[in-house]
């Protein structure tokens, strides 16, 4: 129920309203430039019954304000807070995948170019996400064919005494063996940037000017470099697809509506050439377009990347003139955003709203895709209804030692990552996977019923025992007369047999053919609860390996162990390292350094010694 005295007590000033829940959770976070009127507008509303408001309304049991000096401010806090609490009725951009990016890192003293997949606050570059797995490899080895820079996976530069193999094939300036200059280097690393931005074409104008004054001087091997580096990017021109007649930078905006939901696309535009897009799908969002259009602008360009000097935009935004202000900043020059009504660039908005649109046949066809296999889970399984939401257990040990368990949740045929969960084994000693299952199944249904977050189905994987153990934990915790909930057990028999499922209650286990789309999806969860748990599990044994060693060495606590882990990478490369390399690493004097060289030479000499003859 809105607070009915909230009122009196608020003024008519600039800030962020956050409305809660009895948990004081964070249903909403909202800016105003009169959190008074703002505020009054929804008291009025508080009472009604209809529209997703109302609903949100009914639910809000206090709400907080935080005054700011302007208007501006109060944007900029609010995309902080709705960052940090994620509220249900905000509007929270979210792709459906993990795109994957290519990160330059310039941070570094011999700069890289690698992929990832999550973006941190590191002082490297990001370009991406790119919606295509291929095209973002494609673009990733025509930079390391063009532009050799060093693909070693440390942050500092090892010094070597013989190349690599990248070295060797000239696939890499070797700056470790000082066959590199600096300056030439950090010049191909701009170069390298200049096409992940999309400036191709003055990029080529540069190397053009480039390569006729190395011929001038007589430099042909140089100009020879220069003239190869600029006939692969103009072939890589040749497919780029042209959507303006200039070279401007834009964001071009397109929206599309189907009932409640709304899909939003965004096609990035560098010196007049595609060069990517997003796409957002909005289940139930809370305002008009005006409004979400504001808070997807305030969200998208937060980090100020990236941000083109033009962006086109459906509809006018609500607080147009405090966004672009807003945006200029973040740029640190001038933001134009423009509503075109006529002409080309109505063209240009009317092609992101036909691939918004698209998002929303995408999902339907992925919706009929999935009605098909459930149906056909139904069916093969013999299920009592169609498994919307299916759960995996894993477990993964190495004799016990450092076990794991590992639980994946797939939802309507795709993984609902955030849902996966690792749990470490507390009451089981030793190799007992039947033990280590029971008490992971344990937790995992307790919880289940005190939230009501049970699956449709949970596999387990193994055989008839790992099954029978799951359904004694069950009856246990009381599962089977609370909720109606299917199980099975998944496992790999012989070669000739395959994977068998098996059921509660059947003697025989179920065969699929090879080739069913319900096996198939089945070994998909079953592989990925695998290297779920496997992920994790590697981790905590490579970290006991790296304290059992380094806590060996006096002198070495836990920040130095982690200075020297986070410089240097792996332990391999620590025990590479020589004194100098260690006296760089931030709390590691000469002493130090000589003392861990020491300990590891000294072992290597230990191992290499031959046994002695009787």
């Amino acid at each position: 129920m809105f607070p009915p005295d909230l009122l009196a007590s608020i003024p008519h000033s600039p800030g962020v309203y956050l409305m809660l829940d009895k948990k004081a959770g964070v249903l909403y976070v909202g800016k105003a430039k009169d959190l008074r009127k703002r505020l009054t507008s929804y008291a009025r509303l508080a009472g009604t019954t209809e529209g997703k408001t109302a609903v949100m309304l009914s639910h809000v049991h206090k709400v907080d304000t935080l005054l700011t000096r302007t208007e501006k401010e109060a944007l900029i806090l609010e995309a902080s807070l709705i960052k940090k609490y994620r509220p249900r009725y905000n509007i929270v951009l979210r792709d459906d995948k993990n795109y994957p990016l290519l990160k330059v890192t310039v941070q570094e003293e011999w700069p890289r170019v690698v992929m990832t997949r999550r973006k941190k606050k590191d002082g490297a570059r990001y370009f991406g996400p790119y919606s295509s797995s291929a095209a973002m490899w494609t673009t990733l080895k025509l930079l390391s064919s063009i532009f050799p820079l060093r693909r070693c996976k440390t942050h500092q530069l090892q010094a070597r005494t013989r190349p690599c193999l990248n070295g060797q094939m000239h696939n890499c300036l070797a700056p470790c063996m000082g066959l590199s200059k600096r300056e030439e280097y950090q010049e191909m690393v701009a170069r390298v940037i200049m096409v992940l931005d999309g400036h191709n074409r003055d990029l080529i104008t540069t190397l053009t000017s480039q390569m006729s004054s190395a011929a001038r001087n007589q430099d042909f091997e140089r100009a020879a470099l220069i003239r190869d580096q600029i006939q692969a990017l103009s072939r890589t021109l040749e497919k780029q697809v042209v959507v303006a007649g200039h070279a401007k930078d834009q964001d071009i905006f397109g929206m599309a509506r189907k009932d409640a939901s709304l899909a939003l696309a965004i096609l990035l535009v560098r010196n007049g050439t595609l060069n990517g897009s997003r796409t957002f799908f909005l289940s139930d969002p809370l305002g008009d377009d005006a409004a979400i259009l504001s808070q997807v602008l305030n969200q998208y360009y937060d980090q100020g990347d990236n941000l083109p000097q033009e962006i086109l935009l459906p509809c006018e935004p609500e607080d147009k003139e405090i966004l672009n202000e807003r945006l200029s900043d973040l740029r640190g020059e001038s933001v134009h955003l423009r509503i075109p009504q006529r002409g080309e660039l109505m063209q240009l908005i009317a092609m992101a709203a036909a691939n918004a649109a698209q998002v929303f046949a995408e999902r339907e066809k992925k919706e009929q895709s999935w009605q098909t296999l459930a149906e056909a889970m139904v069916k093969s399984l013999h299920l009592s209804c169609s498994p919307e939401t299916i759960e995996c257990l894993d477990i993964s040990t190495t004799s016990g030692q450092q076990a794991v368990g590992s639980l994946v949740c797939f939802k309507q045929g795709e993984p609902a990552r955030h849902h996966f969960r690792h749990y470490k084994i507390r009451t089981v000693d030793g190799p007992d996977d039947y033990a280590m299952m029971g008490e992971v199944l344990q937790r995992r249904l307790r919880r289940g019923l005190k939230e009501n977050d049970l699956p449709d189905l949970l596999m387990v994987d193994g055989g008839r025992g790992q099954l029978g153990i799951a359904l004694r934990v069950a009856r246990e915790q009381g599962v089977e007369e609370a909720e109606e909930m299917e199980w099975i057990g998944i496992a790999k028999e012989k070669q000739r047999e395959g994977e068998k499922l098996y059921k509660p209650g059947r003697k025989n286990p179920i065969i699929l053919p090879p080739h069913s789309p319900v096996l198939l999806y089945l070994m998909r969860i079953r592989d990925e609860s695998h290297r779920y748990g496997i992920s994790l599990h590697r981790k905590l044994r490579n970290r006991s390996t790296l304290t059992s060693e380094l806590d060996s060495i006096s002198g070495i606590g836990p920040q130095k162990k982690q200075a020297l882990l986070k410089h240097l990478g792996s332990l391999r490369q620590i025990k590479l390292a020589s004194e100098d390399t260690l006296t760089r690493v931030p709390g590691i004097g000469p002493e130090l350094a000589r003392e861990i060289r020491h300990y590891f030479h000294q072992d290597a000499r230990h191992h290499e010694q031959p046994e002695e003859k009787a």
